[in-house]
């Protein structure tokens, strides 16, 4: 076998020759081109019609024309004046690069070792405006080139095959621009000439794969010719054959000759570029050189580099790393060349499964899945551990990176089972995939790391449909006895099968992918849709006769009928009349019943609840009779708890446990069928109600679960008496019955009950019962509002306001509640910390709704505005929404409630400090971090919140200005002085002209000699003043007259206006006055004068500080945000942690070569416009350290560097 390029030379062969370019240095005239004719280079990449005179690069550029025509007019031209036509390829490559210089005639002449003279004038007639270079600029036009570029230079190698390529003169020449483009500091030449190099040696491979296939056919021709007897034997075809062998060798030769210099002196360094692009498309040839040359590429001395780069930092390097290895793996045959490299490099393939690049994660398990189906080794390649890490990956949010981990587990544990499904006990013959599902949920309970099976149905959903819509199946597995004591199911795998059945019900009705999956479209296609109207009316005709015998054996355990209680809401309730299917409906409201008789936990009572009102829809025609069937039902609860309450009642103190138990359990069942339906009618109002009475009349009478039904019960039906009424005040008609005596008793009964919940939120001793309180309290207070006159004006009198006792109590519950540090305890698990923090979030939302509305007192809001940034990791959001909401209602009432916020802080910090206020705490950081928060919130726009900004200045000078009346002296300064310093956070919100009035305005409020004043507890007002001249324009008119007036003509700054007269400097008057913008400027560093006495205060407002100044943070602070808790509710995507890679030299087997030390200089990491050149898209010098992707391999003459990792 001929040897093709290794890593083992020290360079190409026509580098080691000194090749120069053939032809150029003749003298005399050179002769005309032939092709084209030169036009101006400042029209390269301009839109130009074709004509006569267009360029090679202009004709490629424009695509219009086939790039085998194209190719064949460069072969004319080149055996006319091959150097003229030489000329116009090297032009080319110079344009395709994005530089707009000429080669000349003379340049060429001028040469004398390569093309670095050449290169070194092109690179200073780049253009320095943009870095946008042909392969990177965006347009259709540019992207259209680079396909057209990559045609050209494979149509010049296949269309020169057979002569120009062997004649030492046009292929030494291209080699070498593009060997010395591709070590350019110059990022355009770098990446253009490298996708050419590896474009002409993809060109190259496939000629060398052809003088292969010609060589081996002569010598099979010239053997068997040579064999024949001596009498038959033809001398004239030996001979021949023999010169055709010849010639074929030598050319061969002549290719190696190529691939060897292109491979080294370009590949070997360029797929270590610190371009991404650049390694990436190395990566992405090399895959192809390996398929279509198998037997020369498809080594170890070329894997290692796919290998090595598998670790590379940039998400398309590993892509094209894995679609190559993808189309290796894929192909059968070429599998047993690579059982060194799996074994190798199958672990890093393992750890990207876990990429930090879901788009990396799916082509990783897509490869694995192929070495799992073709790596037929003696040994298995992947252990049980490897298969377990992607097994885990279907719970994964992300549905591509699921998808495919269903398809691996799909293939390793389901497909391809010949197993025998059995019989059970009757002589029924088993489904075909009860093996498989049985599979399914030994895996779905072995998989301790997450317990949501409808990710799992998700995930298989488009691998294992069909064995997962398999309810028959499924049922008979529940509801029959296998023969065989091995197949059956114990208690948690029935449920495990109860919950995936259920899972798959709700996926094939509703046909999208659960709530928190991510990476699919939200849009589902109408033939989706089809296929889900199909699955429905499947599921409905089974589970219509197979639910009620599966209720009825499950009927006590809760676990399995919560789940089972779900289907009935997945069905289409019309085929029980059209299928004649009214026995099996009799039969489910009978178990439903039956369930309801049985059971009192929550969860089950709600399923209860839930299918009764999805059953009885008016639409259909089981309406009545399923109306029938909830009736009876009630009334045998509503009867029950009147005749245990009136039991109850008469017992007096000497009421037992079993007493209350029939109470609490009889009242539970009607509250949890009060929330899915409407009961009023039954009138319990009165029984529910008695309890309160009872518990306000005497406290410990009543016990808590009792009296927290009767909370949730009156909630209940005060809600659907209202919704009642609403409904028959729209269709009031002529017969109607009048509805004032309904509203009366209704406003009666919502006054009471608001009074009673009042009660109990201030004096219950039981938490539950005081959140069940407040909720009703803010609930009803937004049903009963003022908003319902203006909807329903007849029931204008319904409307409820909250008074001023029962607003402060709403507010004292929050503050009691939700803002305090959870206790940490070390035993309490995550779900229990998150369903807390859930709850503490619902209630202040509850009355954050109130705020916005305006159904509570604004000014109250301040006890939670004040604790956004305590809580800022809980509640921040809610905070931020409640203030942007209010202020989208009432401006000036928002900037009054966010003055009394930082107000009140300020009181109990002061207090809490002995009545001094350290401006060095944390405490007071924490406030003015408080109020730059605040200022963040009134946005860009300063003209809509021009009032509101106003106001609370106002506020905040009136508050700071403020004296004790008792004791006055003006030369102390007011007690609260300090609070302009947290106010200067909202200067830069004001408006120029605004700016000025609230000057004026606290000038109003202070005396003149004041702002001279030595003493450090006035530096507030000093500072604060400060910032509000800063941009208002008022300079010259408030700081004092300058002594001593400058003659002369005054002189113009750079916009052309005179500048002011110098300022002495004051305690008033800095002495640096920067304009302060109008909004906060990130990268703003204002210049700020030393502070070099009391009587020159610094401006210390974080708005207007740069990135690089030093801000107190939230961890500086006394007051830390809590812990934030993540809601692990839903599966979370694993953490993408990779181990580091291996030394490849250290892993292999056998001794490897070691590239020798290339003749061509390393380029280093890319720097734009080093001093030294003139361009734009300049890179960096090659004597810098070299930044990438490099081998593990200490290489002699290459930089080493840590590895990348793909995460």
């Amino acid at each position: 076998m001929p040897a093709y390029p290794d890593d083992s030379g020290s360079g190409s062969d026509y580098e080691e020759e000194d090749v120069v370019p053939r032809g150029v240095k003749k003298r005399g005239r050179p002769a005309k081109h032939v092709l084209a004719k030169r036009v101006r280079h400042d029209t390269i990449d301009s839109d130009v019609s074709l004509g006569p005179n267009a360029t090679l690069y202009e004709i490629v550029r424009q695509g219009k024309m086939a790039m085998s025509s194209v190719v064949d007019d460069w072969i004319d031209a080149y055996k006319t004046d091959r150097n003229g036509a030489l000329l116009d390829l090297i032009q080319f490559f110079i344009h395709a690069s994005g530089c707009k210089g000429t080669v000349t005639p003379k340049m060429m002449q001028e040469v004398s070792e390569g093309f670095q003279d050449v290169i070194k004038q092109m690179t200073e007639q780049f253009d320095e405006d943009s870095g946008d270079y042909p392969l990177i600029a965006t347009g259709a036009h540019h992207r259209k080139f680079r396909s057209s570029f990559c045609d050209f230079v494979q149509a010049l190698v296949r269309q020169c095959q057979y002569e120009i390529i062997y004649d030492q003169f046009m292929m030494d020449n291209i080699l070498t621009l593009l060997t010395e483009l591709s070590n350019s500091q110059v990022r355009a030449f770098r990446h253009t000439s490298t996708l050419a190099a590896m474009k002409l040696m993809t060109g190259l491979v496939n000629v060398a794969l052809q003088l292969s296939v010609s060589l081996d056919n002569t010598q099979r021709q010239y053997d068997a010719e040579n064999n024949k007897n001596i009498s038959k034997r033809a001398s004239e075809k030996l001979d021949i054959l023999m010169q055709k062998r010849k010639e074929l060798e030598e050319q061969q030769s002549e290719i190696e000759g190529m691939l060897n210099g292109i491979f080294k002196g370009i590949f070997i360094l360029r797929y270590r570029d610190f371009i991404a692009e650049i390694r990436a498309l190395c990566m992405d040839e090399i895959g192809a050189w390996m398929r279509m040359f198998s037997k020369v590429f498809l080594t170890d001395s070329y894997l290692k580099y796919v290998g090595w780069t598998l670790h590379d930092k940039q998400k398309e390097v590993r892509t094209k790393c894995l679609n190559t290895l993808i189309g290796l793996y894929g192909d059968n045959d070429m599998t047993r060349d690579l059982k060194l490299f799996t074994s190798r490099f199958k672990d890093r393939i393992v750890s990207m499964t876990l990429d930090k690049e879901y788009d990396v994660a799916v082509l990783a398990i897509k490869l694995l899945y192929l070495i799992l189906s073709n790596c037929g080794y003696d040994t298995p390649v992947l252990t049980s551990s490897d298969c377990e890490s992607v097994y885990q990956l279907v719970f994964s949010c992300h549905r591509p990176v699921a998808v495919a981990a269903a398809e691996f587990l799909n293939k390793q544990l389901f497909m391809d089972k010949d197993v025998n499904p059995g019989y059970t006990k009757r002589g029924k013959r088993r489904g075909v995939n009860a093996p498989v599902i049985t599979d399914l949920v030994l895996f779905y309970m072995e998989s301790e790391l997450h317990e949501h099976a409808t990710y799992l149905v998700d995930s298989l959903w488009d691998v294992a449909g069909s064995m997962l819509k398999d309810w028959e199946c499924m049922s008979d597995m529940l509801l029959e006895e296998p023969a065989n004591d091995r197949d059956s199911l114990d208690q948690k795998q029935e449920s495990a099968l109860v919950d995936i059945m259920v899972c798959s019900v709700k996926q094939a009705a509703e046909g999208v992918p659960p709530t928190g999956r991510q990476g699919y479209s939200k849009k589902s296609a109408s033939r989706d849709r089809k296929i889900a109207i199909e699955d429905r009316l499947k599921l409905t005709e089974h589970f219509t006769v197979a639910l009620p015998s599966l209720l009825k054996k499950f009927h006590v355990d809760r676990e399995k009928v919560v789940g089972l209680l779900q289907i009935p809401r997945y069905f289409e309730l019309e085929c029980y009349t059209t299928s004649r299917r009214e026995k099996h409906l009799d039969e489910l409201l009978t178990q439903l019943s039956v369930v309801m008789d049985k059971h009192t936990e929550h969860d089950v009572l709600e399923e209860v609840s839930r299918t009764f009102s999805h059953l009885c829809d008016d639409e259909f025609a089981i309406f009545s009779k399923v109306s029938i069937a909830r009736r009876a039902v009630i009334d045998k609860w509503a009867e029950n708890l009147r005749f245990s309450l009136a039991v109850f009642k008469e017992a007096g103190d000497n009421v037992d446990d079993e007493e209350v138990y029939n109470v609490v359990q009889n009242l539970k069942r009607l509250t949890h069928l009060f929330m899915f339906n409407d009961i009023t009618q039954w009138d319990l109002y009165p029984q529910a109600n008695m309890i309160i009475q009872m518990q306000q009349e005497r406290s410990d009478s009543i016990p808590e679960s009792m009296l927290l039904e009767a909370v949730k019960f009156i909630y209940y039906h005060l809600v659907y008496s209202l919704a009642g009424l609403k409904k028959s005040s729209t269709s009031s008609g002529v017969g109607s019955e009048d509805p004032r005596a309904a509203i009366g008793l209704l406003r009666k009964r919502t006054a009471e009950y608001l009074s009673s919940c009042e009660m109990l939120l201030a004096k219950s001793p039981y938490k539950k019962i005081q959140e069940e309180s407040y909720m009703s309290i803010c609930d009803l207070l937004v049903m009963f509002a003022p908003q319902l006159a203006s909807s329903s004006p007849n029931l204008k009198s319904l409307v409820q306001r909250a008074s001023e006792p029962l607003q402060h109590s709403l507010v004292d519950f929050i503050r009691e509640f939700v803002f305090t540090m959870p206790d940490e305890d070390e035993n309490e698990d995550d779900t229990a910390k998150i369903d807390a923090l859930h709850q503490r979030r619902s209630l202040l939302a509850a009355i954050c709704k109130l705020f916005v509305y305006n159904m509570v007192d604004l000014r109250l809001a301040a006890v939670v505005f004040q604790q956004y940034i305590r809580f800022y990791s809980d509640y921040g959001d809610i905070i931020k929404e409640t203030i942007s909401k209010t202020r989208h209602v009432n401006k000036l009432g928002c900037a009054q409630t966010l003055a009394l916020s930082l107000k009140s802080l300020f009181r109990e910090t002061v207090r809490e400090q002995g009545g001094v206020l350290d401006q060095s705490s944390q405490e007071y950081g924490h406030m003015k971090e408080l109020a730059r928060r605040f200022a963040l919130t009134f946005g860009l726009d300063q003209v809509k919140t021009r009032d509101a900004v106003a106001e609370l200045h106002k506020e905040g000078i009136i508050f700071a200005l403020k004296r004790d009346d008792t004791a006055y002296n003006e030369s102390v300064a007011p007690p609260n002085l300090s609070f302009l310093g947290i106010l200067v956070e909202f200067s830069a919100k004001l408006m120029r002209q605004d700016k000025r009035t609230v000057v004026h305005y606290l000038d109003k409020h202070i005396s003149p000699h004041l702002l001279s004043n030595q003493d450090s507890s006035w530096i507030p007002l000093v500072t604060y003043r400060n910032s509000l001249l800063q941009g208002a324009g008022l300079d010259d008119d408030l700081r004092q007259a300058p002594a001593k007036s400058r003659r002369g003509r005054r002189k113009k700054n750079i916009e052309g206006e005179l500048e002011p007269p110098a300022t002495p400097i004051s305690p008033a008057t800095p002495m640096h006055q920067p304009q302060t913008p109008m909004t906060p400027q990130p990268h703003a560093q204002p210049t700020m004068a030393p502070q070099n006495s009391i009587g020159q205060p610094q401006l210390t407002s974080t708005v207007m500080r740069g990135k690089q100044q030093m801000r107190m943070t939230d961890d500086q602070m006394e007051y830390r945000p809590s812990q934030t808790l993540i809601n692990t509710s839903m599966p979370m995507t694993p953490q993408h942690s990779m181990p580091p890679p291996q030394e490849y030299h250290h892993q292999m087997g056998y001794p490897m070569s070691v590239p020798q030390q290339s003749p061509i200089q390393q380029i280093g990491t890319p720097q734009y416009m080093q001093p030294s050149t003139s361009s734009g898209i300049y890179q960096q010098g090659a004597s810098e350290s070299y930044q990438g992707v490099v081998s593990p391999m200490t290489q002699p003459g290459m930089q080493t560097q840590s590895p990348y990792y793909g995460n």
